[in-house]
């Protein structure tokens, strides 16, 4: 349903760093940059799989916020380990470590973090443990 999100941040540079580390556990990276030169004052970055930015940071549009929630998708629980240990090791704030969380269904495997500028991120896989790839 969502074609593309994105978020402001206060440091570009550091958000850019933290974020590749953390979405490289999920299968991705950056496919797109816009410079300031090109938009007139914006900067950013999208992440996502080869040739399709779903994932925008950057700063000069406006504000980082506080409180946004992200989910990204995993194809297994072990990269929802991943996410989680890269995201810590990165600097993030541990929001919930991996596990199931039955309140939401019953395969509902996920973990969460709080990066940088405040925002909760989250990996999660709705797969049951036997379908695992």
């Amino acid at each position: 349903m969502i074609d593309h999100l994105g978020i402001d941040v206060a440091d570009y540079t550091d958000s850019r760093v933290f974020y590749e580390r953390v979405l490289a556990t999920l299968g991705y990276g950056v496919v797109m940059e816009v410079t300031r030169a090109q938009s007139g004052g914006y900067e950013g970055c999208g992440f996502g799989p080869p040739g399709r930015p779903h994932f925008w940071i950057g700063k000069g549009s406006g504000e980082p916020g506080r409180g946004s929630h992200i989910a990204f998708s995993a194809s297994n629980r072990a990269q929802v380990d991943a996410f989680h240990a890269a995201a810590l090791a990165a600097g993030a704030r541990d929001n919930g470590a991996p596990g199931l969380r039955p309140r939401y269904h019953p395969d509902y495997y996920g973990a969460f973090a709080i990066d940088p500028d405040g925002h909760n991120i989250e990996a999660v896989c709705h797969l049951p443990a036997e379908a695992q790839p």
